[in-house]
């Protein structure tokens, strides 16, 4: 109905034009669903965004613009509102036209083709592969998989990515962590440092390295830590005591430095993948930050900006302007010891994935990211890209509540919940739902007790228990002899107000979709599916569905048949089952 009324609104706007009043088309008729029913259905200010064009007062044109609509059956009236807000009370067989509309096109309902084929390159989750996947990264993985249903259901061709972190100092500090826990196993009596990663993870992977290798790669402790400067609760530096740990263990191993790093990335990366297909999440492509190395892409995009001279020369480290784009500073790419910085990786990565030529580049990033967003559209930019084509959606962390004490966490000490252990606790559904509840760029607080419970408060069992109710009333129906045949229902018989209620939601569910995609937001799409299940619980209790009235009977049952199709697609899109009975 959305769709029909926007078509129409855009008829009048154009008939307008003709007549004089009007000298252009707006860029977009906007037209909301009201959320007070006295406003009617749906309401639009295109009255008020084009007086100024037809020197007219808003709310002369919004009569104007109401005259053109004559003859529309599926509006029963209008009203002017307020300085010129036009409200649309749409008619009952408008709201029944969708019905059938549903049942037709059964999972495929919801869907359009908004985005034309146009392609889009979706990076998100993106975590450093230095340890399990934590709860913070649950939400990202579900938001990001979420959005990408979204986008595709409206017609975009949409490549999932993930971005492997298998280059750089925190690698290093990986496998100085590995190395010195496989030290141990081979009875060396180590300090470990302040700054390496703590979790059972890293014992479990020296425990595969030491049944694969043996002692191959024993050293002593003595010979491992000759002259490393002090650790910080010893009243050193742990940085320095963690990069000097690195120098000698290299030094020390050659190329079993590299075994080790080989075997610890492949056993956590191989877990990253394996916790987030079990989510549901899943990816077209692994992108290795270490092939930007080893490929040259890294060097040469950095030989790029200083031929066309975005980069300088400065104490001895290689600058890029990015203040000439907008960013608050210059930035280092290249670090005065010759290192390129992590930025560095990111330029290359940036400018490799624009080459791909997708219409537009998506990056879901932790907020803590934000500071970095003007500096990557600045390298975007210093390519000749259009960095209007990369937007960055950002994720606030998720907190973790159980009976209602607040969860504390560390990556590096290795005292968090994993993702694994949150599905374990409260379910791959609950999970997913949960992390798309409140808007990206919010804080959460992730409250397991409620995830767990089977109650009306728990949102996602709510909706799947409307589901599941009305698999139960069919097969009653089912038992009692009745044939459902949707296609010769009246449902001009349905007259109760719980009825017209769910037949307006139901209405709504291909603009909520428009919406949820188009602006990222897929928290609008799992409040409209809990609305939908309090409708339906509301008309449960209200209205028997299986009457000696065989009539009204098909009706009824036609409304929840397509009330049933309407929640499986959209917590299909939201990564959720659809359980046949609870």
């Amino acid at each position: 109905m959305k769709e029909q009324l926007q078509n129409l609104l855009t008829k009048c706007i154009h008939d307008l034009i003709d007549q004089g009043l009007l000298s252009e088309m707006p860029s977009k008729v906007r037209l909301d669903h009201t959320k007070d029913k006295s406003h009617g259905d749906y309401a639009t200010n295109i009255a008020l965004m084009l007086a100024k064009q037809a020197k007219t007062s808003p709310l002369k044109l919004a009569q104007a613009i109401i005259d053109q609509l004559d003859g529309a059956d599926f509006i029963e009236k209008t009203e002017i509102a307020g300085p010129g807000f036009i409200n649309f009370f749409l008619s009952d067989k408008s709201s029944t036209a969708v019905i059938n509309e549903i049942i037709e096109s059964g999972d495929g309902y919801g869907t359009s083709n908004i985005g034309a084929g146009q392609s889009i390159l979706l990076e998100y989750v993106s975590a450093n592969p230095t340890g399990p996947l934590h709860v913070g990264h649950g939400r990202g993985a579900a938001y990001g998989a979420t959005v990408s249903n979204l986008l595709r259901s409206v017609g975009y061709k949409v490549d999932n990515e993930y971005y492997v972190n298998d280059a750089g100092r925190q690698m290093d500090i990986l496998s100085v962590s590995i190395f010195l826990r496989y030290l141990a196993l081979c009875g060396e009596t180590i300090r470990f440092p302040d700054n390496g990663y703590q979790g059972k993870y890293i014992n479990d992977i020296a425990s595969n390295i030491m049944q694969t290798y043996s002692d191959a790669f024993h050293k002593e402790s003595a010979l491992v830590f000759e002259g490393i400067c002090k650790d910080e609760l010893e009243g050193g530096n742990k940085e320095s005591h963690i990069d000097e740990l690195i120098s000698r263990s290299k030094e020390l191993l050659g190329e079993g430095f590299k075994s080790i790093f080989k075997v610890g990335i492949e056993s956590i990366l191989s877990g990253i993948k394996k916790d987030l297909a079990d989510f549901g999440v899943v990816f077209e492509k692994w992108f290795s930050e270490q092939s930007l190395i080893d490929n040259g892409l890294s060097e040469a995009s950095i030989k790029r900006l200083q031929d066309s001279k975005h980069v300088y020369k400065k104490d001895g480290a290689l600058w890029f302007k990015t203040t000439d784009y907008g960013d608050e500073k210059d930035r280092v790419v290249v670090r005065d010891n010759g290192n390129h910085t992590y930025f560095a990786s990111d330029i290359a990565y940036h400018l490799e994935k624009f080459e791909r030529g997708y219409d537009k580049v998506i990056n879901v990033w932790g907020a803590d990211h934000h500071g970095y967003i003007a500096r990557v559209k600045a390298s975007v930019a210093a390519f000749n890209h259009n960095p209007k084509k990369l937007e960055i959606l950002l994720v606030q962390f998720a907190n973790l509540y159980r009976g209602g004490k607040k969860v504390q966490m560390s990556t590096r000490s290795g005292s968090f919940v994993t993702l694994e252990d949150l599905r374990s606790e409260v379910g791959n559904d609950a999970a997913r739902f949960f992390y798309i509840l409140r808007k990206s760029e919010q804080h959460m607080d992730f409250d397991l007790d409620l995830a767990k419970s089977k109650t009306n408060e728990n949102p996602v069992f709510y909706i799947q228990y409307a589901y599941a109710r009305i698999n139960s009333v069919f097969k009653q129906a089912q038992e009692k002899g009745i044939v459902f045949n949707y296609q010769d229902a009246d449902l001009g018989l349905l007259s109760e107000e719980s009825e017209k209620s769910i037949l307006r939601e139901l209405s709504r569910y291909k603009g909520v979709i428009e919406s949820a995609a188009m602006q990222y937001e897929p928290h609008q799409l799992a409040y409209y599916l809990r609305e939908l299940a309090s409708q339906f619980h509301s008309y449960y209790n209200a209205c028997p569905f299986i009457l000696d009235d065989q009539d009204l009977t098909q009706a009824r049952l036609t409304v929840i048949h397509a009330t049933k199709q309407v929640l499986f697609n959209g917590l299909t899109i939201l990564g959720v089952s659809s359980p046949e009975s609870m």
